[in-house]
């Protein structure tokens, strides 16, 4: 990200009101959306756009995650009620009319039904003719400061909890490899078909999930700060979201979520993924959130309550240089599974 040094200037500073009277937080580049300030008072406008090409077979699911990974962004600064959504299209110039239509209605269906489980309107759109299908939108939400979580007041001694598993996007590509590719020769050592696909679908359905729930409740059991775990995989969100802090920590990950058989795909991908290392990117993922240790065990069991998934401790929040990083040889809790959360220490 050396390259948006240059717009980053004052970036993350308080500001002065319109009358010069008081300070207000803001927010621009460097983190998963913006929080800016307006002119009428005590308003913030929080925005955020990202778009997608596909990674599922599903246009309509395709569609779903595309909405549930633009909302993260806003769900990351603990906002839940969002105001708008602007729908970005890219039809691509190689199909033919038939399966764009058939695609294109499709995956604006998936789109629509994740816009109304996130309890907005699609009002706007825009269309682009593109080489590739494209789906993606601009998030809107106007709140007050009590709707927001701003991501920099982690202490030492919070943990750090995750709420979906890693491992997406090693699921859905490791998937399209069966029978197809020389790779799939070293997969099957570890994996067998059944199970692969059995990881793509727990992969499609974590990321067709909105992380709202996981929002709302950030407010209950004051969290300290968030962010949402995409393309720069759980290790470089995390390091992102250290740099932000207002304390000087740093970020320990000791536990490793991955879906089922993943991590074992990863390694026999000759590493290429460095799922791990925590480099892997991942769509729609989880909030990685900083909780006050004596809240944390009872936000999971909230969570798991309400919506039927797990979310997990993963590490520590302890004095430091604002880095993040992963000890040397984490723990990797299979998901689903037995497998029970390894007591930090």
């Amino acid at each position: 990200m050396n390259f948006l040094r240059g717009l980053e200037d004052g970036e993350g500073d308080k500001t002065q009101d319109q009358h010069g009277n008081s300070s207000t937080p803001s927010m621009g580049i460097g983190m998963d959306s913006c929080i800016i300030p307006l002119r009428q008072g005590n308003l913030f406008l929080v925005q955020t756009t990202d778009f997608f090409y596909p990674i599922v077979d599903d246009p309509y699911v395709m569609g779903r995650i595309a909405c549930a990974n633009v909302v993260s962004d806003l769900y990351a600064t603990g906002v839940t009620k969002i105001d708008n959504m602007h729908m970005i299209l890219g039809l691509s110039t190689k199909m033919t009319e038939k399966e764009t239509d058939v695609t294109t209605q499709l995956m604006i269906e998936g789109f629509k039904d994740a816009v109304t489980e996130a309890g907005t309107l699609v009002r706007s759109f825009a269309i682009k003719l593109n080489p590739w299908c494209m789906i993606g939108g601009v998030a809107t939400s106007v709140c007050t400061p009590d709707e927001l979580i701003m991501p920099e007041n982690a202490v030492a001694g919070d943990v750090l909890v995750l709420t979906k598993p890693l491992g997406t996007q090693v699921a859905c590509k490791a998937v399209t490899l069966i029978g197809v590719h020389a790779m799939w020769d070293k997969i099957k050592l570890v994996v067998t078909e059944e199970e692969m696909r059995q990881g793509c679908e727990i992969a499609t359905n974590s990321m067709s999930r909105l992380n709202k729930t996981a929002a709302e409740l950030m407010h209950l059991y004051k969290a300290h700060g968030a962010t949402d775990v995409t393309g720069f995989g759980i290790l470089g969100h995390a390091e992102n979201l250290a740099k932000f802090q207002k304390n000087q920590v740093s970020f320990v990950i000791h536990n490793l979520p991955v879906i089922n058989k993943m991590a074992a795909v990863a390694k026999a991908c000759n590493d290429s993924f460095k799922l791990l290392q925590g480099r892997s990117p991942e769509t729609s993922g989880g909030l990685l959130i900083c909780l006050p240790r004596e809240q944390a065990a009872a936000y999971c069991k909230e969570l798991k309550r309400q919506e039927g998934h797990p979310a997990w401790i993963i590490g520590i929040v302890e004095e430091g240089n604002r880095t993040a990083r992963i000890i040397e040889k984490p723990h990797i809790i299979e998901v689903p599974g037995k497998d029970v959360d390894k007591p930090l220490v």
